[in-house]
């Protein structure tokens, strides 16, 4: 089925840029972002990705697409049930420790965690990779040239904010499905370095 599948996205125009052999190897024991998030095609042009790198990817669904006959393909593809609605669910917790038990597993996030545009990232796939100790796999799908793959890979700094930046400028090429669900310039607004240093500045009193 997966070779099927990556064959029809062929079929359709789409071209796979892999990445060279050391990163390749470090796919294999990672966080992978999936961005711009913006259509349901990104999911299935998603899956025909990890599976033509040969991933044991895992990611988190919410638990009411779990239903017949969706389950079944659900589950085939690597996808774990998560109740968004409870704050309590361990998320992090769960990909950090099936991390540390075992060496061939990657997580895939898309850190939007929604189709609608947004002006932040979700901060869970950071957490998992800094406790986690594993690096950050930057991946697209860029629907005007219609090649999807692998960017840089890059261990969190630490510092949240300069990492995004990096994911961000790389992000700045790639166009998605639906362009009134992903705002480059606002999302860079977000983490850019001038906010941060106005926001630290103290008030000041004009007597």
């Amino acid at each position: 089925m997966k070779k099927l599948w990556i064959a029809i996205v062929k079929l359709f125009g789409w071209h796979f840029d892999l990445p060279p052999a050391d990163d390749w190897r470090r796919l294999h024991h990672c966080v992978l972002i999936e961005a711009p998030h913006t259509s349901i095609y990104d999911f299935l042009l998603g899956a025909a990705c990890v599976w033509k790198l040969g991933l044991n990817g895992r990611f988190f669904i919410k638990k009411e697409f779990f239903v017949f006959p969706l389950r079944h393909f659900l589950r085939y593809s690597g996808a774990l049930p998560i109740d968004r609605g409870n704050r309590n669910n361990h998320m992090v917790d769960g990909a950090v420790q099936a991390l540390a038990e075992q060496n061939d597993i990657t997580f895939i996030i898309t850190p939007e965690g929604t189709r609608k545009e947004v002006r932040r990232f979700k901060r869970g796939f950071y957490e998992i990779a800094v406790r986690a100790q594993v690096p950050v796999a930057i991946t697209y799908i860029n629907y005007k040239t219609r090649h999807m793959g692998v960017g840089p890979l890059i261990m969190p700094s630490g510092d949240f904010d300069a990492d995004m930046r990096r994911i961000l400028d790389f992000y700045s090429s790639v166009s998605p499905r639906n362009a009134k669900g992903w705002n480059i310039n606002l999302l860079k607004q977000t983490y850019s370095q001038t906010k941060n240093v106005e926001q630290t500045q103290p008030n000041r009193i004009n007597n």
